[in-house]
């Protein structure tokens, strides 16, 4: 019988992970049709099948290879992520990052996807969930609130330790945070999951990576039911990321300096692998529930917090009909 725990494990598929290059427009092949209009890097299962399709978008002057133990995770439970390479370097204003999210997720709703799948893998693209971690996580957010239109229907929102700029009264172009309560109204289920020494800075000439009132508890105050808030308490920024974050062999190329970067500059937990077992499982946990119609693992997780591999300082869950501060949300 399946237990909750079981999401923060390695799941019973094997998986590949591509990269596939963005597409050079042509007068004779359009983007659409030859590769995607961002540079993607895809976690998916191996054995044949049909997979509900996550999106997946980086950190702030991040790699998607970052992450690729992190994908991989999600992937071996019978999921195909798709994380694109949202930029090299970028400034404040994250307009552009939105419309090219939007843009991986039409090309994906045009088929280009099935080439770059194991044989006999199957994307099923009746709907598409949205993840992003960082300023990643605040793109996401502003995808799913129509910053910029996307042909695909939302089945779920997941936010790694979102941060909406530098402070309230400071947040980057277009501010996503409101400061009014259940104000998030996004078309599908939230999940928002935080740290515990993401808002503690590094030292004193180093800021939090993700401060206070733009960052994970903010987020989650103010979306709107059905939504759900996990922190791991000891652990930071960017300790879901790989252990060395290169990606797998052959991905690093120009992003060691960034990687160590990753390891530097924010404040941190110690290893990784605990916080990126609990992040995955955690994201396979609701996926499971409002993808596929299996809440038992989340239920799981909101029953009994201790089975996660790490100690959560925070486990909030939203119910459509409950009352947050004597507001009620719909049901």
């Amino acid at each position: 019988m399946a237990s909750a725990g079981d999401v923060f494990d390695h799941g019973r598929h094997g998986t590949s992970l591509a990269q596939v290059q963005e597409a050079k427009a042509s007068r004779c092949s359009p983007p659409s049709v030859a590769g995607p209009p961002k540079p993607l890097l895809v976690a998916a299962p191996c054995d044949a099948g049909e997979y509900p399709v996550v999106v997946f978008l980086h950190g702030y002057l991040a790699n998607n290879y970052f992450y690729s133990q992190l994908l991989r995770h999600v992937a071996s439970h019978g999921f195909i992520v798709v994380a694109p390479q949202l930029y090299t370097f970028s400034g404040p204003d994250t307009t552009a990052e939105i419309s090219s999210a939007a843009a991986v997720t039409d090309w994906l709703a045009d088929g280009g996807l099935s080439s770059s799948l194991p044989p006999n893998v199957r994307p099923n693209l009746t709907v598409v969930s949205i993840s992003g971690h960082s300023r990643g996580g605040k793109v996401a957010f502003g995808l799913a609130l129509g910053h910029a239109r996307t042909s695909l229907p939302l089945a779920a929102l997941i936010a790694v330790d979102p941060v909406d700029g530098m402070a309230p009264g400071r947040q980057t172009p277009p501010p996503i945070l409101t400061y009014r309560e259940a104000s998030l109204r996004v078309p599908a289920p939230a999940m928002v999951i935080g740290t515990g020494l993401g808002e503690v800075p590094r030292g004193v000439l180093r800021p939090p990576c993700a401060p206070l009132g733009v960052s994970h508890a903010e987020f989650y105050r103010e979306c709107a039911a059905p939504a759900c808030h996990l922190v791991a308490r000891d652990y930071g920024h960017t300790d879901m990321m790989d252990d060395v974050a290169c990606g797998a062999k052959g991905l690093c190329k120009s992003g060691g300096a960034k990687g160590l970067a990753t390891r530097a500059v924010c404040k941190s937990g110690g290893a990784r692998a605990p916080m990126r077992r609990f992040v995955a499982g955690a994201m396979v946990a609701f996926l499971k529930k409002w993808v596929e119609g299996r809440p038992q693992w989340l239920d799981g997780i909101r029953e009994r917090p201790e089975v996660a591999p790490v100690v959560l300082s925070a486990v909030e869950f939203r119910d459509a009909g409950t009352r947050i501060h004597g507001v009620m949300l719909p049901a």
